[in-house]
């Protein structure tokens, strides 16, 4: 009788799930606080709010440069622990701001480079909390590397992606609500305190696929299933597998793909989280403590949640139903995500009609976005060895942290320019603010595409990197 199998690597990708989950509801409380109820105590600009989130992505993405190798080195369970309790501390020490302020203040310290002691204690805080964020998606892809076979990839990484979109979720139900009742310092607390709760379930659940009770012959057969004799042995294990190094790394093609597919893209998606909700303020009047705020960034999430799940199946019907091999109906079904952010150019002129028309269409651009990106991250496991794929995604990932710096530091920049100089600035019929918001879904709309064309170009047809 044929012994049924396990499915405990479904419960593996929810813990990845919930992680996300934490990850980006701890990233999206300064977004959510930010004009209505930080910005007034403190007298921030544009320009601040966007050095702030600029200088966490720059900080994410050195991290991200290294924490691949910790992750490597220390390998997925250790590796993990450790990373989540670093952003959780570091979400948590945001409430101290406003006191710290005050009490540098009174001793004089006045700020310098032209910034605040808030905004300075803001930026440290941040540092923090995007130093520990760096360890989640290296862990998070290596334990998927490890748990499922190839064509189950990129639907399971779509899972705990979406996680991601799921924090976004929720956060506009909770942040601003627990920000109007309790004040701004509480929320990062309550939000800061749910990774420490994560933790104990990962250090009972985790180990290794092989080496875990809870996965049958049967299941561990599955996940191995399209693997070698040789990636099969205790070998490939992330403490004795081959290695590469930094150098050898960037001699490679398929590594300058995942850099720069990265590098155009991400600033996309960290741009609509970290600007939707001052730009539903600006443009519209709405507050996120508001229904109606509340309200339009819950749907916009609700379509990226939802939407980018059913494109991920994309790939796995390519290669299933179609005969494909995984990296080539991975290229196609991205060339289908790459042209959904298009949508966002028609974000500003319908925008005069309903704020609904926006949010709608920068939920189905970023749906696009996390199925993109769910697919890059699976192309690490395609192409290098398990016991590299935190390197490498670390690699990517530092590519995606510059990227949105360049993207968040210059929005900031040009919206508070283009605020001052009012009638004076324009683009494409727009003036003022509204202008230089335009300039920026312009970029957002045609990234993907171009950030496509330099992956094909650079990797045309698969091919496994040998060490």
């Amino acid at each position: 009788m044929k012994t049924k199998m396990t499915n405990f690597r479904w419960v593996i990708c929810s813990l990845l799930f919930f992680a996300t989950t934490v990850n980006y509801l701890d990233r999206q409380v300064l977004s959510l606080t930010y004009k209505d109820f930080i910005a007034p105590v403190f007298g921030w600009s544009d320009d601040d709010y966007g050095t702030i989130t600029g200088i966490f992505s720059i900080v994410y993405a050195l991290g991200n440069l290294f924490a691949g190798k910790f992750i490597d080195w220390l390998g997925t369970k250790k590796g993990y622990l450790w990373a989540i309790f670093i952003w959780s501390l570091g979400a948590c020490m945001h409430a101290a701001c406003g006191v710290g302020s005050s009490a540098l203040n009174a001793i004089g310290f006045v700020g310098m480079m032209g910034m605040t002691t808030s905004v300075w204690l803001f930026l440290a805080c941040r540092s923090v909390l995007a130093i520990g964020e760096a360890g989640n998606f290296p862990a998070a892809i290596k334990v998927t590397a490890e748990y499922f076979p190839k064509k189950d990839r990129a639907f399971a990484t779509s899972i705990f992606n979406a996680g991601s979109s799921v924090g976004a979720l929720a956060a506009p139900l909770s942040i601003p609500l627990i920000a109007k009742f309790w004040g701004w310092e509480m929320a990062f607390i309550i939000i800061g305190a749910l990774g420490f709760l994560w933790m104990g379930f990962w250090m009972w659940l985790y180990k290794k696929p092989e080496a875990n009770g809870m996965v049958n012959e049967a299941e561990l057969s599955y996940i191995q299933s399209d693997e070698s004799e040789i990636e099969k042995t205790p070998a490939d294990d992330a403490a004795k597998g081959p290695k590469i190094s930094y150098l050898k790394a960037f001699s490679l093609r398929q590594t300058w793909s995942l850099v720069l597919g990265r590098f155009l893209t991400d600033g996309v998606w960290w741009f609509f989280l970290f600007w939707t909700p001052s730009y539903l303020s600006d443009q519209f009047g709405y507050k996120t403590s508001d229904g109606m705020g509340m309200a339009l960034i819950f749907a916009l999430y609700a379509i990226v949640t939802v939407l980018s799940i059913y494109l991920c199946k994309i790939p796995t019907f390519l290669v299933d139903k179609r005969g494909m091999n995984p990296y080539e109906g991975r290229m196609i079904a991205m060339f289908i995500f790459a042209c959904l952010p298009l949508f966002a150019l028609g974000s500003q002129p319908l925008g005069v009609y309903s704020a609904w028309y926006p949010a709608i269409l920068i939920g189905i651009a970023c749906a696009g976005h996390q199925a993109w990106s769910a697919n890059i991250f699976s192309v690490v496991g395609d192409m290098f060895p398990k016991s590299t794929i935190g390197t490498l995604t670390g690699i990517a990932q530092f590519a995606a942290g510059c990227g949105s710096f360049i993207v968040n530091k210059g929005a900031g920049k040009l919206f508070t320019y283009a605020g001052e100089q009012g009638e004076a600035f324009a683009f494409l019929g727009y003036t003022g603010k509204p202008a230089g918001y335009m300039i920026v879904f312009c970029y957002c709309a045609v990234a993907y595409l171009i950030g496509w064309l330099c992956m094909k170009s650079l990797v045309p047809k698969y091919k496994k990197v040998e060490l």
